[in-house]
């Protein structure tokens, strides 16, 4: 019960709106259940070779980068509102008209332009938390929305599985209507605070502009900072590429056991992240908080060298989980905090670039590693890599943010 109460007590200061974006993200993601049986849908339904389905994929980690961007652009000169908005009804028709363009030519093109405007999203909703947030209860809020995000992947691929068994047609369908949903319930809510908000704050907003107007294309320290960032989920992001594969090859273990595992992992992340991101918060300072989370999510892939049985894997997998809540939360926030001003969706726009990458470079530099010198040099090599991540994440940080 004592428990219970100190969970609680850790999402109380958050706003109404802050609850609000992250149920239209758990909205949003729930739907997004194509995403996880797209390859197999190329492959099984559509009949594409393993190389094909690959290229098709691969354009969907060139919409992200290009929908960072260009959300980050957007958000600055329209407001996060109207992208965030526009994101979510123009990617929702393009998920019904997928089905009628089977050759790999049409689903490349389609799958980049989904990916594209679907992803615009990402650096306005950002700016939303961090405009409707309190500032003391700013990472807490980038925390309760990727628990939703985590949740609504938990939901989504869950519920694909079910509907693809059916027919594939039911996956375009309910993807539709989430992304339908998510855009109704949020014009309904945010409309007319929207407007408050803009009045309140447009001669506020027009002094920081002045001010505070830098580019992040020309804010060297946040550059290195983001290329830390990338480095970070390129090793990161192995969690859906290459420890599947471990699990399946070396640890021998069945579909259902991994999918438990990694089940189990959004789990955690649910039931942990907010009472870990308030004892981070009340412990240590930012880059320590970094240099944690990051130095932990290497010491989870070191730690498979050592063993592959399901408890040791289950441990491995919780301190990657903890990693990654002391690690993806925060790095969000030290983005909002270096962007106090008027360009926040550039800011925002980069740092979501620089998490794009990973989803175009991880999947073929981890089997690439592996295939050439085996997982046990894959685990040390992620070790190495994040721990000096770990260290540069710390003194870059703690340059950019001194008074933090």
């Amino acid at each position: 019960m004592k428990f219970l109460n100190y969970y609680i007590n850790t999402f109380k200061g958050l706003s109404r709106e802050a609850w609000m974006l992250s149920i239209v993200m758990l909205i949003n993601r729930s739907g997004s259940m194509v995403l996880p049986f797209l390859g197999v849908y190329m492959t099984d339904h559509l009949k594409f070779s393993l190389e094909h389905a690959g290229i098709v994929l691969s354009f969907y980690g060139i919409g992200s980068v290009a929908g960072s961007w260009l959300g980050g652009f957007l958000t600055d000169k329209f407001g996060e509102y109207y992208i965030q908005t526009w994101s979510l009804f123009l990617s929702a028709p393009i998920f019904l008209i997928i089905p009628f363009f089977p050759s790999v030519e049409m689903m490349a093109v389609l799958i980049f332009l989904q990916s594209t405007i679907s992803d615009t999203f990402r650096p306005a909703n950002s700016v939303a938390i961090t405009k409707y947030a309190r500032p003391e209860n700013l990472t807490k809020a980038f925390s309760l929305n990727r628990m939703a995000i985590n949740l609504g992947f938990s939901i989504g691929p869950a519920l694909g599985g079910i509907l693809s068994g059916i027919s594939y047609n039911f996956l375009f369908v309910v993807n539709f209507c989430g992304a339908m949903i998510a855009g109704i319930i949020y014009v309904i809510f945010f409309r007319k605070r929207n407007k408050i908000f803009r009045e309140k704050k447009k001669s506020e907003t027009a002094e920081v502009i002045k001010e505070t107007g830098k580019s992040p294309y020309r804010d060297y320290p946040f550059l290195v900072y983001s290329f830390l960032c990338t480095v970070f989920a390129i090793c990161f992001f192995q969690f859906f590429n290459t420890i599947p594969l471990f699990y399946k090859d070396v640890a021998k273990l069945s579909q259902s056991t991994i999918g438990f595992i990694l089940g189990y992992s959004g789990f955690i992340i649910v039931l942990l992240e907010m009472p870990l991101v308030s004892i981070a918060e009340r412990t240590m300072k930012i880059p320590q908080i970094l240099f944690a989370g990051v130095f932990l999510s290497g010491l989870s892939y070191l730690m498979m060298v050592f063993g592959s049985n399901i408890s040791w894997l289950i441990v491995a997998m919780t301190v990657l989980c903890v990693g990654e809540i002391w690690a993806l939360p925060f790095m969000s926030t030290v983005t909002a905090l270096r962007s106090e001003g008027g360009n926040k969706g550039a800011y925002m726009g980069l740092n979501g670039i620089a998490f794009s990458f990973s989803f175009i470079i991880t999947p073929f530099l981890g089997t690439y590693v592996v295939s050439r010198f085996g997982f046990d040099s894959l685990w040390y090599g992620s070790f190495a890599v994040l721990a000096l991540s770990a260290i540069l994440l710390y003194i870059v940080v703690k340059k950019m943010l001194p008074n933090r």
